[in-house]
């Protein structure tokens, strides 16, 4: 499921992820998470919700400290991660393996500058992962389109799956690769859709037009759950990759 942003978000998980994932026949469902908190960062309590909801992980992004007081608990839980190319010394974890299904989620180099290269984090990554299981699921949470292709194409055959997160625009390329990875470059965002992202349209084109650091709040209608639903093989190649959009009655 992607970026779920604000309240709004969040009741759309609340309310409607445990019967989507029945009528979807989704056996693991991963969650980013990292605009939970009224579009920036999560808390502890709004993570545990999550996982409450029917969120088997919960993935985070740039927004990972958005929030005090976070990461004692990013420091002790293996079903929230944070990007694994962070820094070593910050708390947290960037892969985890529950009931068979290896997740990683990595951060972009443009715009986002992360510690270490995600390329070169996923090689290793992803040698660690398929020591446990040979689904590996990849959030892959970057600005840059051709950076998330790129991605996708280097771990193609290597992972079940390269999922995009970041931008909260849902895009058309849902696919298998050639080797059997699936692919989305964004997987879209779980919130207000009308609006700037999932923010409130008023104080968004303000910002553009004045340049002022003007408070962004999360906007309220037309909410939607977006992300992708991906079938696979036990050998962990994908056999299909399909977008998903659902409203959701506010």
């Amino acid at each position: 499921m992607a970026d779920v942003f604000g309240a709004p978000g969040r009741r759309a998980v609340e309310t409607r992820l445990p019967s989507l994932r029945e009528e979807l026949g989704a056996d693991f469902c991963i969650v980013n998470g990292e605009n939970a908190a009224a579009g920036r960062g999560i808390t502890a309590k709004l993570a545990d919700k999550l996982l409450a909801s029917g969120a088997d992980v919960v993935t985070l992004g740039n927004w990972t400290w958005g929030q005090q007081g976070f990461a004692p608990y990013l420091a002790g839980t293996d079903r929230v991660l944070r990007p694994a190319n962070m820094s070593p010394q910050t708390p947290g974890r960037g892969l985890t393996v529950q009931q068979g299904v290896a997740v990683i989620n990595l951060l972009g180099v443009f715009a986002l500058d992360p510690f270490e290269s995600p390329f070169l984090a996923a090689d290793r990554l992803v040698a660690e992962a398929r020591r446990s299981t040979p689904i590996v699921v990849v959030d892959f949470h970057a600005e840059a389109t051709s950076e998330q292709v790129a991605l996708a194409r280097y771990l193609d055959g290597r992972v079940t799956a390269v999922l995009g997160t970041h931008t909260h625009v849902q895009t058309s390329d849902a696919r298998v690769l050639a080797g059997g990875t699936a692919a989305i470059t964004d997987a879209g965002m779980t919130g207000p859709h009308d609006s700037v992202i999932g923010s409130d349209e008023h104080n968004a084109i303000r910002r553009f037009v004045t340049g002022m650091p003007l408070r962004l709040e999360p906007a309220t209608g037309d909410v939607r759950i977006e992300g992708v639903l991906v079938e696979c093989d036990e050998a962990g190649r994908a056999r299909s990759c399909a977008a998903v959009r659902v409203p959701v009655e506010s």
